[in-house]
């Protein structure tokens, strides 16, 4: 099997892992680079590739067995996203069900059994699409100054806020919602006060607005506008007050799987364009033997490789319950940077027709744009690393 393939090269295959990523790939294949592009171009969500996914019972993949899902790690999440990366739908098609995987995850280890049972099923089926709202626009990465409000009056909550970059909240019918239910000024800790609920979307209090955005228009992102959302008690996951340490558990699987993401579509955007320097000929031969073009496509290959390799040792760490907060982040810089890097190159591989959608990698690439800036910044990572790993001292 060869790189063009798109498998996993830094991980072992086992048997289970292949059929994983062999069904994937089937499914992943009934969907070109013509259906994307249709509906990158019509703004509407893939909801024939969703539904295909949760036919296959992939949403549940992480999710516990008693309840429905199929109870393996992110090391297997990783190669299904890698996989589906790798397909025509590249990021675009790992969005549409990417929250399922590990957005969760705090009801896993946090909800009640009765929460659990009441909200974790339905998502493996296909049947609740939810959308997470924790950003906003005057809060960005500092998630700790967030002033959407939760107050509790009785047996519920009242919200108020606004969320932007909130995905999918076109289709969504829960909402993962991060709030303030306690002032920061009246908290020891900035980090307090911040509470989690897993509640209906209710469009009749919340207004959603979508944002003309670079790419990956198939998958929307909005603001919404919450004003007297009423929150039963019992949608609030775990204790009051304590959302923000909640949050921090799907963080570093968050990293890996769009570290692998980025993994699959930057090999996906470098066959593309090894495959046009081979056919495509100028001055009596082809371009792919110009060591202009040859060189930069080496270097994407290798520095892809690199990346897939950290991906898999911080899958394997958090797989074992070991820390992985500095390889986890490690692999989404890599990836993210080697992708981009790969995708530019293939635009420029196929010169002015790289500029021209029908032949899909000016997709590729601003599709690529939004791993290297979300969920963490570069910079963020960077700070992260010099502190957590060289013992610097803070900077910001």
């Amino acid at each position: 099997m060869s790189w063009q393939d798109g498998a996993p090269s830094g991980v072992e295959m086992t048997p289970e892992r292949q059929q994983i990523r062999d069904s994937v790939k089937r499914i992943c294949d009934g969907f070109d680079d013509d259906y994307w592009l249709d509906l990158d171009r019509k703004h509407e969500f893939p909801h024939a590739f969703h539904a295909a996914i949760a036919a296959g019972g992939w949403l549940g993949i992480t999710m516990p067995e008693e309840f429905g899902g199929a109870g393996l790690g992110v090391t297997e999440a990783a190669i299904m996203m890698q996989t589906v990366a790798n397909s025509a739908g590249a990021i675009a098609a790992c969005s549409t069900f990417h929250i399922n995987l590990f957005g969760p995850h705090p009801v896993v280890l946090y909800g009640t059994p009765e929460q659990k049972q009441r909200i974790i099923p339905p998502l493996v089926r296909g049947e609740d699409k939810v959308a997470f709202g924790v950003t906003e626009p005057d809060a960005g990465l500092d998630t700790t100054h967030i002033t959407t409000r939760a107050v509790r009056r009785g047996d519920r909550y009242i919200v108020n806020g606004q969320k932007v970059w909130t995905t999918t909240a076109q289709q969504a019918t829960k909402l993962f919602l991060l709030t303030r239910t306690t002032p920061i000024e009246d908290c020891a800790k900035p980090t307090e006060g911040i509470t989690l609920f897993y509640t209906d979307f209710d469009r009749s209090r919340i207004e959603v607005r979508e944002i003309d955005k670079l790419g990956r228009a198939a998958v929307n992102s909005n603001s919404i506008f919450i004003e007297d959302l009423e929150v039963p008690v019992e949608d609030r996951i775990g204790e009051e007050g304590k959302g923000f340490r909640m949050l921090l558990d799907s963080l570093n699987p968050e990293r890996i799987l769009i570290a692998a993401e980025c993994v699959g579509l930057g090999r996906r955007a470098l066959a593309k364009a090894s495959d046009y320097a081979k056919e495509r000929r100028v001055f009596g031969r082809p371009i792919g033997q110009n060591q202009a073009i040859q060189h930069p496509l080496a270097q994407s290959w290798m520095a892809l490789e690199a990346a897939d390799l950290m991906v898999w040792r911080a899958a394997s760490l958090y797989d074992r319950g070991e820390p992985c907060g500095a390889e986890a982040n490690a692999s989404k810089y890599l990836a993210a940077d080697a992708a981009f890097d790969a995708c530019d190159r293939a635009v420029r591989t196929h010169g002015g027709f790289g500029y021209a959608k029908e032949y899909h990698v000016e997709r590729y690439l601003r599709e690529i744009m939004l791993p290297r800036i979300a969920p963490v910044s570069r910079e963020l990572i960077m700070c992260y690393i010099a502190e957590r790993v060289l013992g610097l001292p803070k900077s910001y």
